[in-house]
Parts: C-alpha cells; structure tokens; sequence
C-alpha cells in the first residue's frame, strides 16, 4: 500500500497517522522525512509550515509517556559513573523536551576554535556563521530576544550588581530561561494542523537502506510494537533522533555497509560529549549578599549570569571552557547529587525529578529572610574534551522491535580535573585581590596529583559527539551542512553533530544548528545549493 496522508485527514487538516494503525509493509512517501520529533526534529518541521514540499515526521513514541516505549531506550553504560540510558531520553513526541529545566545560551566563539591544547577541536562553522539561527531558536524557545549582553540585562535589573572580578580573567555569562518549552504541548497543535507536515507516531526507524552503490538513500524502515512495518520513502532524509539514538541506528544498518552506514572511517559513535556537572567549591563572602545577578527565582527569572573564564586564560593554561554557578550553602546542602537522586529505581524518575529538584533548589534561595547569606556553593558546569574512546557502540542484546540495544563507554581525564581545579583556583584569587571573601576548594580538588573522581560528580543529560562535523571524512562523520559523507541525501540534525560541547545547555544551539541545516535543504531543494 502506497500512502501520504488519507484523504479523511487531509479534509479535516489534522496530519497525523498512528503507525499502528495502517495496513503493514504500508509505503510512505514524501519530499523531506525527519527521524524524531523531538527539539531538532520539531524545530525543522515548524520551519517547513508554509513549504510546498511534503515532510514526513517521523515519532517512535506516542503523545505521552509509556514505559514500554521508553524501554526501548535501555542499554548499558561501562566507565565513569552515569545515569541508566533509558532514563535520559524521552520516548514521546516533544522528546526530552519533557524534562529539561530550560537553561539557554550560545557557545562561545573560542568554542568553535582549533585549540592547539584540546586534541580533535575545531569546528568547520564558525559562531558567526550561527548567529541568525540563533535569532530564531530564541522564538522557537519562547526566549527574549537573542540579547547575551551583560549590560543590557543589568540595565532591565537594577539590583544585579557583578562581583567585582577582573572581566579579562573571569567575565559573568548570561544564561536565558525558556518557561520551559515542551515541545510536545507548545507544538503539537501546529504540527498536526499544518497541511505540509504529516505526523507518524509509533514509527520507530529500524534501518536505513540504500542503493546498491551505498551513495543514496532509498528508504527507511520502521517498526512499532503492535507488529506493523512501514517504509518510508523521500528525498532527503534527516536524522534527529538525539546523540545515542542517531549513531545508534546507523551502526544498526549494516546490511549494506560493514559497521554501518556513513562509518567507512570508524567514527559513528565516537566522540561522545557530555558536561561535567560537580560541585567545585565553597565561596565565603566578607559581607552576606543577594547575589541577586547569580541567582534564579524558577518560574519568575528570565535570565541569571554564571562565572565564565576568558579565553585568553583558557588558552593560557591551557584549559576547557567552563562556567560556574553560585547558590546559598544552606539550599545547597539540603539536595542529594544529581547522580544519585536520578538512579533511584523510579521509571518516570527522568520526567518528574528533575524539575521537583531545581524548583526546591530555587524558590528556597530566600528562605533565611533577607535573603542575603555569606556562603555559597559553586556549582562547575564544564566542557568534556572530545576522546574517540568514549562511544556509543552496538549490544548482542536487542530490544522489543530487534534493535540492538546501545552501549555507552564515558571516561573523564586529568583534563577535565585540572580545569576545574584551575577555574576554582582562578575564582578564588579574584576573589582574594578585590577583597570579595574566599574560597574554599572542595577536597578532591587540593592535591594536583590526585586524578580521582568522588562519587558526586555528575553530567547534564547533555548527549554531544557522536555523529562529528569536520569537512574531512577520516576526520568526521557529517560535513559542515550535516550531511554524512559520502550519501548524498542523508542528513544528521541536533547535537550528535558538536565537534565540541562548550560550556552551555545545549538546547538553543542545536536547535539553532537544525534550523540552519533546514535552510540548506531548502536551498537544495530549490536547486541552489
């Protein structure tokens, strides 16, 4: 059976079709179809409302959250300590959406810079070349407009007043907090009332079939757990599926390819970033203060700043970029580790405890009264420097639909240490030489020669790497328009496409990164490019 939308949908303008429902071995066809509809997913179908094309958007869940379709995402996890795999992605249409706290702000140039001191950095874009498409992540996002500018926030918020640090060592970095967008409520309606855009849900990609030169796609095959196979088949085909689930479906298809699709060089999966989240240091001030410049109210804040280093000293001592976050010791304190609390043995625990902590976190910053303390915790967020050792590889295990599961092997180095023990050392001689208060380092961090990690430490959630850009194939696996090399109509969309992770929330850039590679397709389409 050929199909694109039945007539009776097409009539009453809700594009949508449960995969479960159509007659099986069903042939989908269309201009463009997108894997996951997640944020990257989602934000390049919105982009394409108003095209004459058809956009197939693919969804491997349904509208809400199931426990059997988030078991597909299970797999396992060797090296440092991290979270169960089936709990840091969502399986629902809207994606991860579902649990992020919100927290936007774009990398920095020297993010985007060949660092002679991190092996394997440098992108082939520059922050130049993302800077309108950050523009329109802010909409995408419900954000103010694309405004990271210390002053201008200050001007809007006349009690934030900056710790008095040398800017050209340590400079305040603003954060923007979207309400947060869920992608699955916000867009929903949008996307199922756009004629362009038809919607498949619980059409999860099995494998991606190409021509018998290997050079182009000609489809892609889906299966759900009600025992339905469809194929899909378009033009162009976009994967945006997240870091884990994008390099793991290309492994998976090598029917045609030995080690799978786009990895002639040994690097689908490689690569793989996240942050190291951890608690670096206490910062005891001279006299209680607000901090009110640092400070979140959840639900109220439209923007905080974070304690960035500059780059001139990143390269001096040659370090990864990080920033770093301040809360009151007394709120601090009451809170388990990310790490821990997010491994209880709670299935649902990645939709409802994360947000249950950053609300208790926040709204409780004032519970003293004056709210002003004399003690802070500071949180570090840093970048994880790009390791080909740390991969996404393939299990003997398969899940419900025979899809091998996912293995996650994530490593920290003596690089990830000496940064954070470096930025908290900076901090604290600023806050020596202007007279602020002190700092006092968390012990793990006060021998240079201990290279040990204590059991708190933690990541973000934040999947990068995976799927790397770089205009040399042995060096990557997509080009710099997120097109894996070597086929000429595959396309890979979100973060699995970072060279490196840069300090920030990944969120805005790679729905920024999406809506850039969605303007390229619409130029190839059109014949012009």
């Amino acid at each position: 059976m050929r199909l694109f939308c039945p007539t009776a949908q097409l009539n009453s303008g809700w594009m949508h079709t449960d995969a479960r429902k159509v007659d099986n071995g069903s042939l989908i066809e269309g201009d463009l179809c997108i894997v996951g509809a997640g944020p990257a997913g989602i934000s390049m179908a919105l982009d394409w409302m108003d095209s004459s094309h058809r956009v197939i958007l693919l969804e491997g869940g349904g509208f809400e959250y199931e426990d059997q379709m988030q078991e597909l995402y299970a797999g396992k996890t060797t090296g440092q300590r991290y979270f169960p795999l089936r709990s840091v992605r969502l399986h629902y249409f809207g994606g991860t959406s579902g649990h992020w706290a919100g927290y936007c702000s774009p990398l920095d140039p020297i993010d985007f810079s060949r660092r002679e001191w991190i092996e394997g950095s440098g992108w082939p874009i520059s922050r130049q070349d993302l800077d309108p498409y950050y523009r329109k992540a802010q909409a995408v996002l419900d954000l103010d407009p694309f405004d990271y500018d210390v002053s201008s926030w200050q001007r809007k918020n006349p009690t934030w007043n900056p710790l008095p640090f040398d800017e050209s060592q340590i400079r305040n970095k603003i954060w923007q907090f979207s309400p947060p967008t869920r992608f699955g409520t916000r867009y929903r309606e949008r996307i199922l009332d756009s004629r362009p855009i038809h919607l498949y849900t619980y059409a999860n990609a099995v494998e991606i079939v190409a021509n018998e030169s290997v050079r182009e796609i000609r489809e892609i095959r889906t299966k759900n757990l009600a025992g339905k196979e469809l194929r899909v088949r378009a033009k162009h085909y976009v994967l945006a599926c997240c870091a884990i689930q994008n390099a793991r479906l290309l492994l998976a298809s090598h029917n045609q390819a030995a080690g799978g699709l786009g990895n002639g060089h040994d690097l689908v999966g490689r690569y793989f970033m996240e942050h190291v989240e951890t608690n670096s240091a206490e910062l005891w001030l001279a006299k209680p203060d607000s901090l009110d410049m640092y400070m979140v109210d959840y639900g109220k804040s439209k923007a905080r700043a974070e304690l960035a280093i500059g780059a001139a000293f990143q390269q001096e001592q040659r370090i990864l970029n990080g920033t770093c976050s301040l809360s009151p010791l007394e709120v601090a304190r009451s809170h388990k580790p990310f790490i821990e609390t997010w491994n209880e043995d709670d299935k649902e625990a990645e939709k409802k405890m994360r947000l249950g902590l950053l609300r208790g976190r926040i709204s409780s910053r004032t519970a003293s009264g004056s709210g002003r303390y004399k003690g802070f915790q500071v949180f570090t967020r840093l970048e994880q420097a790009p390791r080909a050792y740390n991969r996404v590889t393939l299990d003997t295990e398969r899940d419900a639909l025979g899809m091998p599961r996912a293995n996650l092997h994530w490593e920290l180095t003596a690089l990830e240490k000496h940064s954070i023990r470096t930025i908290a050392g900076l901090i604290g001689k600023e806050c020596g030489r202007s007279g602020v208060g002190r700092i006092r380092l968390m012990e793990y961090l006060r021998d240079p020669k201990d290279s040990s990690w204590p059991s708190f430490t933690g990541a973000g959630w934040h999947h990068m790497g995976t799927t790397r850009m770089s205009t040399d194939p042995a060096q990557g696996v997509v080009d710099a328009n997120c097109r894996v090399h070597g086929i000429s109509n595959l396309f890979v969309a979100g973060s699995s496409c970072y060279v490196t992770a840069g300090a920030p929330n990944p969120t805005l850039t790679l729905v920024a990164l999406s809506l850039r590679l969605s303007d390229h397709l619409k130029s190839k389409m059109a014949g012009r490019a």
